[in-house]
């Protein structure tokens, strides 16, 4: 007497195929290994080449000195889901920080002025959406005009560089704290700019990860014409992003001028570059659809390890720095390409 058997049972694999199915990385998460993979070489290389790169100080500094390029990936990696992409975030720290400062120089409330600092992000992200959502702007030239308004504006502002008092609260976000006190300079240290760069990536991936909102972040990537067919909120989604986005780069720019002490109209330039490359090489793809906040964040730190070891190497010109990230996108571009080709098979 023969028993019947479902598809479903008969296809579920058993054994050995089981536990390959598991281990094998899908084709969504292979970009997101890449930058593992390499983050976790330069470490090696490092190590043996110039030494003293597994130490808690290093590490310490990597995570100080980049904790604004991990929030602006961030903030990028939700626009670039969608299938946008956001050039302002660059000139928005240069308005938002020579703005913030200025006022806490003029005798306004510290805490005022860097809740100020992130609404003005929160200002440009929100033109940015209208613009691209009901006027039908493309993104690339909605935010290339915020852009160019951020950077001029800051230049309006002032064109010399503007000191934070010594003694304002501004300052305090950007005290290294002692967490632990490791031989010699060995020690571990933060900063509540970390800190603060450490509860946006856990928000964040909260909310696009777990959330109904993040779920039709991913659905306008895949297809925005079915996820409007689904009913989902994609206008309110499509402004949701880049006022997301506009909010971070205002956050970044408190937590980069709180470590750096001073703000001008020249910060940030190029920084939309990083971001973007970043929030790439940490898995995004360009086309919308796939990408993780935790793979934006092993891409800023990618790229801040390699400016650590091109310091320590001291025979590579500063400017080389912009041609091997260059070349480490156009890998992780490809390696995306091959991705959506697999994905159509």
């Amino acid at each position: 007497m023969s028993t019947l058997t479902s598809p479903s049972a008969e296809a579920a694999p058993t054994g050995i195929r089981a536990l390959a199915k598991r281990v094998t990385p899908q084709l969504d998460t292979l970009p997101t290994a890449a930058a593992v993979v390499i983050f976790v070489g330069m470490i090696v290389y490092g190590e043996a080449a110039y030494g003293r790169i597994v130490q808690f100080n290093t590490l310490s500094n990597l995570l100080i000195n980049n904790a604004h390029l991990v929030i602006l990936a961030v903030g990028l990696t939700f626009v670039i889901v969608t299938g946008g992409i956001d050039l302002s975030v660059g000139a928005v720290i240069a308005i938002s920080s020579v703005a913030g400062v200025m006022l806490i120089n003029a005798g306004w409330n510290p805490w005022l002025a860097m809740l100020l600092m992130v609404l003005i992000g929160t200002a440009f992200g929100t033109v940015s959406g209208i613009l691209i959502q009901y006027f039908h702007v493309q993104p690339f030239i909605a935010t290339l005009a915020m852009m160019f308004l951020g950077r001029g504006l800051a230049s309006m502002l002032s064109t010399e560089p503007e000191r934070v008092p010594d003694d304002s609260p501004l300052r305090s976000l950007g005290e290294q704290l002692k967490i632990y006190d490791g031989p010699k300079v060995n020690d571990i240290v933060l900063t509540p700019g970390v800190l603060i760069a450490a509860a946006v990536v856990a928000a964040a991936f909260f909310m696009l990860h777990r959330t109904r909102t993040g779920r039709t972040v991913y659905a306008i990537g895949g297809s925005e014409q079915s996820a409007a067919l689904m009913g989902l909120p994609v206008a309110k989604t499509k402004m949701s992003v880049y006022i997301i986005s506009g909010s971070l780069a205002g956050l970044a720019a408190v937590v980069y001028t709180a470590r750096l002490g001073s703000a001008q109209n020249i910060t940030g330039i190029g920084w939309e570059l990083d971001a973007i490359a970043a929030t790439v090489i940490g898995g995004t793809l360009l086309t919308g659809g796939a990408g993780f906040v935790l793979g934006s964040v092993v891409g800023a730190l990618v790229l801040g390890l390699m400016n650590v070891l091109i310091t320590r190497d001291g025979g590579i010109p500063p400017e080389a720095t912009t041609i091997i990230t260059g070349g480490i996108l156009l890998v992780f571009v490809l390696l995306q390409r091959a991705v959506l080709a697999r994905r159509r098979e």
